[in-house]
C-alpha cells in the first residue's frame, strides 16, 4: 500500500504494491500552502509514513482533542457554538517524516508538528485548501482509508 497526496490537485490516492490506484479521495490541505517549518500551518511535503492510527471503533463524528475522544459528537449546533475550532473528527492517521532536515527532526519535524490525515465535518469543503497543515478528509472516507492501511504505510505529499 502507498498513499500519494497532491497539494495542487487536493486529492489523496491509495495504491497497491503494483502501483494500481485502489481509491481516490478529495482532500483539503493547508490554507497556507506547502511548507515544513514548525508554526507555519503549512502541509509538509516529501516522504512520510503512517506512524500511528488513532480512533479505531469510534463513532463517526467523534471529536478528538489531543488525539483523544473529547466526549463530544460533532453536530451542526456544536459547530455553530464554536465556529473557529479546527475540528479533528472520527479517525487520525498521524504522519511522521522520513527525510532528515526536510520533514524530520529539528524545526521541520512533521510528527512533532502533529500533522495528521483526519476526518472533518461533512460541511467542510474538500478539493480546496483550508486546513491548518493537516490533510482533511470526509468522515466516511477517513474511516474507509483507516481500515485499509496498516501502520507504516508510506505517504508521499507533493505539490503536483
Amino acid at each position: 500500500m502507498r498513499i500519494d497526496i497532491s497539494i495542487r490537485g487536493q486529492m489523496l490516492r491509495l495504491s497497491d504494491e503494483s502501483g494500481a490506484i485502489l481509491r481516490s479521495y478529495p482532500v483539503s490541505t493547508a490554507a497556507n500552502g506547502p511548507g515544513e517549518l514548525n508554526g507555519s500551518y503549512c502541509t509538509p511535503r516529501g516522504k512520510h509514513l503512517v506512524r500511528a492510527k488513532i480512533g479505531a471503533g469510534l463513532a463517526e463524528n467523534t471529536v478528538l482533542v489531543a488525539r483523544r475522544p473529547s466526549g463530544e459528537i460533532f453536530c451542526r449546533e456544536l459547530g455553530e457554538r464554536f465556529p473557529k475550532r479546527d475540528w479533528i473528527l472520527t479517525r487520525i492517521l498521524w504522519l511522521s517524516g522520513c527525510e532528515a532536515g526536510r520533514n524530520r527532526l529539528g524545526r521541520v519535524d512533521t510528527m512533532r508538528r502533529y500533522v495528521y490525515i483526519h476526518g472533518s465535518p461533512d460541511s467542510t469543503p474538500m478539493g480546496c485548501p483550508g486546513s491548518h497543515g493537516c490533510v482533511r478528509m470526509r468522515n466516511a472516507d477517513i474511516v474507509e482509508l483507516f481500515e485499509r492501511v496498516p501502520l507504516y504505510t508510506p505517504v508521499y505529499i507533493s505539490e503536483d
